[in-house]
């Protein structure tokens, strides 16, 4: 983080600012956004690498055995590794150096833990975005459309959108989006294999762990994994190539055209034609 202020209803977890939207204002909506704040920073002490006094940070100290960690880590440690083997080694819990990094679950984790406890506090609609990943709900007893939608910010420029998502009737929509274009070439990718070929893909998904994850493993197996994964999984995908292609599953058109009013990013409007793929 810069040091800006942030806006209300945002704050700085996990690298990246979370922006928690509301259906009311208010004490009641500051009481809410400290909820979901501490739900983060739950996470936090368990599993950031950041934090060296982290349980996980002593875990990959060797300070602290993984059997004895809380059972945040292990869980979350184990369910990295149930789709490490769904995915046949694309996404991986494990650096390079053998280091143990849960960053690939442990942000939707607490996202869809943040709109757990948003459901419970009586919130109809509302909205979770933690740097790309975004938990949308919208009041299903309304009879009205939700006025929220979730834009698909362009990666060559970061103040237009190339697509949004409305929630079509949905009462809540799973969109995670992973790539190169504001963290650089940080998700590893086969070994030898070099960089991806897609500088940013976005994956729509029933849930938001599936949603992070797929996005991620498409970024690191590149065309091949995009192919096979949009085969075995019941999942929407947006894929940007280094050329600027974009690629989309044959369910993407559910997307509007890029529009300011009511996405999630702020932004302008886009126009690249997305060439579906062949299903």
């Amino acid at each position: 983080m810069d040091g800006a202020a942030l806006p209300r209803g945002a704050f700085a977890a996990m690298g990246t600012v979370v922006s928690v939207r509301l259906d009311v204002d208010g004490v009641h909506a500051d009481t809410a956004v400290a909820a979901v704040a501490a739900i983060f920073a739950r996470w936090e002490v368990r599993c950031s690498l950041f934090d060296p006094a982290s349980e996980l940070s002593r875990v990959g100290r060797g300070e602290l055995a993984l059997t004895d960690a809380s059972a945040d880590v292990r869980d979350a440690y184990a369910l990295a590794l149930r789709w490490r083997d769904a995915t046949d080694g694309v996404f991986t819990p494990h650096r390079g150096d053998g280091v143990i990094d849960l960053n690939g679950v442990v942000k939707a984790l607490a996202v869809e833990e943040a709109g757990v406890a948003l459901d419970r506090a009586g919130f109809a609609q509302w909205a979770v975005d933690a740097g790309g990943d975004v938990l949308v709900a919208a009041d299903a007893t309304s009879g009205t459309p939700s006025p929220w939608a979730i834009g698909i910010v362009d990666p060559s420029d970061r103040t237009a959108l190339l697509a949004r998502f409305d929630l079509d009737g949905a009462r809540r929509r799973a969109i995670a989006t992973s790539g190169s274009a504001e963290r650089g070439d940080h998700i590893w990718t086969r070994a030898g294999e070099g960089p991806s070929p897609f500088v940013q893909v976005s994956v729509v998904a029933a849930d938001l762990v599936t949603a992070d994850v797929l996005a991620t493993a498409i970024v690191a197996g590149g065309r091949a994994s995009l192919d096979e994964l949009v085969e075995r999984f019941d999942v929407d995908v947006l894929a940007i190539a280094r050329g600027g292609e974009l690629l989309a599953t044959p369910g993407w058109p559910r997307a509007q055209p890029a529009s300011v009013a009511g996405a999630a990013s702020p932004g302008g409007s886009g126009s690249r034609a997305i060439r579906p793929m062949a299903s």
